[in-house]
């Protein structure tokens, strides 16, 4: 009895971190923000690995899994982009949370869309997650990361490629079989190497190589 509750437990962690980044969010500690969307994401992942491995999947757990997601990979990165388009200080912020709007899109398309049970169709919201809030780190190099027309150009790119019909492999490998998850495993490993060297960073370039990579992957493995 205890164990079928596992994965929903797991799920509301993410949810629970995923709103006190939103807090460090609206506080402008967007650093800070980070290091809880890397939680939310540990547990996005153990959820549903969690739930496989104990056989016990259920109809509710899909429901709540993308209810946290939206809060944790769809409402807080829109804050974030609000606050880097300057908040309360400037209306145009606002536009910040169209993401969220399409977030909330690509989700609700996940959850009919027979096509995406081993692989994604759109970019997922944890990965475009990961990529704002890489933003703040960036812009301590890049100065133009600060730019307003720079993030809209962002906002929408992003948004747009949650609700588009890209192709993009999943990481929820089935097996250690080399020839057939080759390029899930390359990918893998060059991220990490990556993001040990540039930390968030390097996320950009991870982004990048994971369009890179799914589109080799489909081309060469089907």
């Amino acid at each position: 009895m205890i164990k079928k509750h596992i994965p929903n437990a797991l799920t509301c962690a993410n949810l629970f971190s995923g709103c006190i980044g939103i807090v460090y969010a609206f506080n402008g500690d967007l650093k800070t923000v980070a290091f809880f969307v890397v939680i939310s994401g540990i547990f996005d992942f153990f959820d549903g690995f969690a739930a496989r491995l104990l056989h016990v999947k259920s109809a509710i757990g899909k429901e709540l899994d993308s209810l946290a997601d939206m809060v944790s990979f769809g409402f807080l990165p829109s804050v974030v982009m609000y606050q880097l388009l300057g908040g309360s200080t400037n209306y145009l912020a606002y536009a910040g949370f169209v993401i969220a709007v399409f977030s909330a899109l690509r989700l609700a398309k996940f959850n009919i869309d027979e096509r995406q049970t081993e692989e994604f169709i759109g970019l997922n919201t944890p990965m475009n997650t990961f990529f704002i809030i890489s933003l703040p780190y960036l812009a301590d190099q890049f100065i133009w990361v600060n730019n307003k027309y720079f993030l809209l150009t962002i906002t929408l790119i992003c948004s747009l490629l949650l609700v588009s019909e890209l192709k993009l492999f999943s990481m929820k490998i089935s097996g250690l079989n080399w020839s057939k998850n080759k390029f899930k495993f390359i990918f893998l490993i060059l991220s990490i190497v990556l993001f040990a060297f540039l930390k968030f960073a390097a996320i950009p370039i991870i982004l990048i190589l994971y369009i890179l990579f799914s589109q080799i992957h489909f081309k060469y493995s089907s």
